[in-house]
Parts: C-alpha cells; sequence; structure tokens
C-alpha cells in the first residue's frame, strides 16, 4: 500500500525540539509532510503587526532549512486553516495531522471545527500541549473559578506535577517521495520594504531555533546569577531576551523551565516571569476579549478626553520630551524590543499623563514588538491602566523621572537611544497631568 503521511501543522512552534505534534508524525512511521498556514482570513484572526511579521519571516525560514536537514520539506499555504489543511490533507492523502495547541478564542474555534471535520473524513486526529506549563483549564480556584491573582495562581501552579521534561529533537524525518506546491515565502511580502524600517531589527536579531537556544544557554550561563538584583535596569545585560523566542516557539517552555532549574544558579525570580506568561494566557482563555475590552468593567466608565492625535504621535516617535519615555519609545522603534521596566513607564505615560486609553497603547505595541501575543500584550497594558487582572491600582502613577533616577541612574540607557531627550520640553507637564488623571480616576471609583 502506498504510504499515507502524517500532516504535521506547525503554528507558534517554530522548532523541532520539544514539539509534541512532530514526535507524533515521527512515531507514526509515515513520512512527515510539515507545514505552515499564513491564515489572515478566518474570523477573529488578528493580523500579525509588523515586527512579528519580520520575525515570522526569519523564523520560518530557519526552521524550512533545518526540517530540510532532517530529511523532509516545509510546505508554506495562506488562506483560511479551516479550508487548507483539509484541502492539502485530501492532496496528499494523509493518514493523520497533528498540531500543537493554541489558546486564543479564534484559533480554538478553528482546531475545534478541523478536528470534528478531519475526523469526519477518516484521519487520525492529535493535538498536544507544548506552549504552555500549565494549560489554562487545569489551574482553578477551590471554588472552580479562574485565578485573578498573580501570587496564588502561580503557587497552585507549583503545586500541580512538574512540568514534563523536554523531548529531544528526531535524528532524521522521514521524507515524501513527492511533495505538494508550497508558496514562496518572499510572495508573502513579510519584509518592509518601502521604506525598509528592519535596520535595527535585523541588526539586534537572529530569529530561529538554533539562535534561540544559544540565547537560552548564555542567559543561564552569565546573566541569570545577576537576575533578580539587575533585571530592572534597562541599561544591563540582566534580561533574558528570550520573549520573542517563546513567542514563537523557537523555544518552549518546558526547555526553558527544565534548563533553568539544572543551571544550579538561583531561577526563582527567572521562572516566577515565566509563570507570568502563564498567568496572561490563562487569563485570555477566561476573558477572551482582553484586547478590546476591560477586565474591570468599572473602567469602562473612564471619561477618556478626545483623543489629540499631537500627543500620541509624539509618543510613537520618542518625541514626548521626558527622557525615559523618549529612549524606550526609540528603542522600540529601532530594535523591535523594550526592556520591561521601560514597558511599564511608557505605558504609564501614555495612558495616566497624556489621557490616551490604553488600547491605542497596546495596538502600537502589537505592531511594533516582535514579541507581542495574543495574551502578554493586552494583559500587561491593562495591569498598567488598572483595569486588568491583578493590576497595579490606577493611582499607581509611574513617575519617569523618579523612574530614571532609580534605575538608569547613570544615564546609559537614555544617553544611548534619546540623546537629544534633554534637549526637548516635555510635552505635558507631570505633576498637573498626574492630578487631571486622578481625578479622571475618581469617576471610575463611583462606578465601582
Amino acid at each position: 500500500m502506498p504510504a499515507s503521511p502524517s500532516l504535521v501543522w506547525f503554528r507558534d512552534d517554530l522548532r523541532l525540539a520539544d514539539n509534541p505534534a512532530l514526535r507524533a508524525g515521527v512515531d507514526r512511521g509515515e513520512p512527515v509532510i510539515a507545514v505552515y498556514v499564513l491564515d489572515e482570513e478566518s474570523s477573529g484572526m488578528r493580523p500579525l503587526g509588523g515586527a512579528a511579521r519580520w520575525w515570522l519571516h526569519h523564523s520560518l525560514t530557519a526552521l524550512g532549512e533545518r526540517l530540510r536537514e532532517k530529511g523532509t520539506r516545509l510546505v508554506l499555504r495562506r488562506g483560511a486553516a479551516s479550508e487548507v489543511i483539509p484541502s492539502l490533507a485530501r492532496e496528499v492523502d494523509a493518514g493523520a495531522v497533528f498540531w500543537n495547541r493554541r489558546y486564543s478564542a479564534p484559533e480554538r474555534e478553528v482546531d475545534a471545527g478541523l478536528k470534528t471535520s478531519l475526523r469526519a473524513d477518516g484521519l487520525e486526529v492529535s493535538s498536544f500541549a507544548a506552549s504552555l506549563l500549565f494549560e489554562p483549564w487545569t489551574v482553578r480556584t477551590g471554588a472552580g473559578t479562574p485565578y485573578g491573582v498573580f501570587t496564588p495562581f502561580w503557587k497552585a501552579c507549583q503545586q500541580l506535577p512538574a512540568p514534563r521534561e523536554p523531548l529531544a529533537e528526531p535524528r532524521e524525518l522521514r521524507g515524501a517521495s513527492t511533495y505538494p506546491a508550497s508558496d514562496d515565502l518572499d510572495d508573502w511580502a513579510l519584509l518592509p520594504t518601502r521604506p525598509d524600517w528592519a535596520g535595527g531589527l535585523r541588526e539586534r536579531w537572529t530569529p530561529g531555533e538554533l539562535a534561540a537556544r544559544h540565547r537560552l544557554r548564555e542567559f543561564l550561563a552569565e546573566d541569570v546569577a545577576d537576575y533578580d538584583r539587575a533585571r530592572d535596569e534597562p541599561a544591563g545585560g540582566a534580561t533574558s531576551m528570550l520573549s520573542p523566542r517563546l513567542r514563537w516557539g523557537e523555544l518552549s517552555p518546558f526547555q526553558v523551565w527544565h534548563a533553568a532549574v539544572e543551571s544550579g544558579a538561583r531561577v526563582a525570580g527567572f521562572l516566577s516571569e515565566v509563570g507570568w506568561r502563564e498567568f496572561a494566557w490563562h487569563t485570555l482563555f477566561h476573558a477572551p476579549d482582553l484586547a478590546t475590552t476591560n477586565l474591570k468593567s468599572a473602567y469602562d466608565a473612564f471619561p477618556w478626553p478626545r483623543l489629540r492625535p499631537s500627543m500620541l504621535r509624539a509618543w510613537q516617535r520618542g518625541e514626548t520630551g521626558v527622557p525615559l519615555v523618549d529612549a524606550g519609545m526609540r528603542e522600540l522603534w529601532a530594535s523591535g524590543f523594550m526592556h520591561n521596566r521601560v514597558r511599564m513607564v511608557t505605558a504609564s505615560f501614555l495612558i495616566k499623563n497624556l489621557l490616551i486609553d490604553w488600547r491605542r497603547g497596546e495596538e502600537w505595541f502589537w505592531d511594533t514588538l516582535v514579541d507581542a501575543d495574543a495574551a502578554s500584550n493586552p494583559f500587561n497594558w491593562q495591569w498598567v491602566a488598572g483595569s486588568g487582572a491583578d493590576a497595579a491600582p490606577y493611582f499607581r502613577i509611574f513617575n519617569p523621572e523618579l523612574q530614571a533616577k532609580k534605575f538608569d541612574g547613570d544615564g546609559r540607557y537614555v544617553r544611548e537611544w534619546a540623546p537629544d531627550a534633554e534637549d526637548r520640553d516635555p510635552i505635558v507637564d507631570l505633576k498637573a497631568s498626574r492630578d487631571a488623571a486622578l481625578a479622571a480616576y475618581e469617576v471610575v471609583k463611583n462606578a465601582g
């Protein structure tokens, strides 16, 4: 009988190691055909931002090269996955389709529909846990409800069975005798051209699984020992820089977890940040409109003033006259990344000094961050706004001048990214704008 290939559908898991879907394809013993679908058509799917598209192009290139080295090929298709995957399965006469689970509502809806339709066609279909240490439905309060506060959530996670050991990458992959047609990646036009604004991204990042593994080893060998002390210093080197690697699945959280634990270093603080990522996905799973709707409904009453486009543009361009804010926003535009402490400061400035709706900032970060994902990006914006889970209270307003003194005392970070910032007058008075924000917050207090 002719072989009935296993179709392995890659999504946010662009790696060969610790990939349960790929392992299932190998274990089935038939040829493995790998596929990636650029799905911008399924209902509710949020189009990727510009920085994310850049990363995806290069990570897919790296994945395709590794698959070819192992003996198979990556097939690229574009369209609604609910149509593309069954069509491709019929085209190659697949006997099975495997994928790793996703957790946003639109993705889960697509996946559930595909399981039903593919099984009705007689195919073996399985999905696997590969992107989260603790799937959202497995962590519940004693009352059976989702967690709304991080500390008890993370404590509950740590009382569950330890995360499984990561899977080794396959030594080889059995390829097909013939392959279906594949799109040309360049035809997807994921890279910016007119203008090409990605020079800073190319300078800072090397997407792909092998580079991700190298960074994990480097961080654990050189930086994690200083993580708890120096992680809030934007000019320091203690930041792991692993967030885009996890977002695109070039590393799994299981790999990160076990490598950290086995490193022998003090890693509890670092692993709690991995836990914060888990908490964001836990929250999104139970609040699927996180990117558009206040988690705390009392904030629906917040009296946002009419948008002043010039203020929003000044913030986006790093031209506010507030040095730490401008440095952060310019780092973001140049590199697709911003230090986490500075993300909080720039977000607080937009929301509470400029009185601009957090959703405007979330949209900008979605477009410009290489690590923006459907959970962490809106979750962290709502945390700063005060409207989210376990959020900072609205009256906690980050003073960017005090933050700069505390975490960039020698001015190194500001000099690197915004050397001219001191020459600009601030676009708002920090004290007066803080007072205006607190006055506006009274409406929310009364609504609550």
